[in-house]
């Protein structure tokens, strides 16, 4: 049976690894159960060439933001977990606290609730203490939390090297294997 993953995409700046864990799940044959925010869509647009209708179209299934009755917001729906990337403190914040007014927020609430691996790959610096104490927060409650921090070990060339350093890492999380970034030895 094909592994799910509930993937969500916030208004955070860097929607590159949005869109490079999206490309990266549907080649490790992952069904992806997608949501993002009003501003992913918007920001995925400002900062890339793709639109959110092509990370849509590498998803088997999308969810509207606004949608609390999708089955992603549920415990009975049944997945490996759940990956946000990136993750806006606004949406880390959302969730350590569950405000659950959005699919997003709900979805990663209902993986912590049912003790599933929940991703966080936060997007923001510098952190001033509130947001520390809102990771540290994500952390107690189960969360993993991933900054896009690479490993300049493997000596990257590019952005993209980059990029796939972090989704590499955040596929680890979910023991979804990929050769995504050069592995130290």
């Amino acid at each position: 049976m094909r592994s799910k993953l509930v993937v969500g995409v916030t208004g955070a700046s860097g929607s590159v690894y949005a869109l490079a864990a999206l490309r990266a799940l549907r080649h490790a044959d992952v069904e992806v159960h997608l949501v993002m925010s009003d501003q992913a869509r918007r920001t995925v647009e400002l900062e890339t060439d793709a639109t959110a209708v092509d990370l849509e179209a590498l998803a088997h299934h999308v969810y509207r933001d606004d949608d609390l009755a999708a089955a992603i917001s549920s415990g009975s729906f049944l997945h490996e977990g759940m990956l946000v990337i990136p993750c806006s403190i606004k949406s880390a914040s959302a969730i350590a606290h569950s405000l659950n007014g959005n699919l997003l927020v709900r979805a990663a609430d209902v993986t912590l609730k049912e003790k599933r691996r929940l991703v966080l790959v936060v997007r923001e610096t510098p952190l001033h203490l509130g947001h520390l104490r809102t990771l540290t927060q994500l952390a107690e409650i189960g969360a993993v939390i991933l900054p896009p921090i690479p490993g300049m070990y493997a000596r990257p060339q590019s952005v993209e090297e980059i990029v796939a350093h972090t989704v590499g890492k955040a596929l680890d999380q979910f023991g979804i294997a990929n050769d995504l970034f050069k592995r130290w030895k």
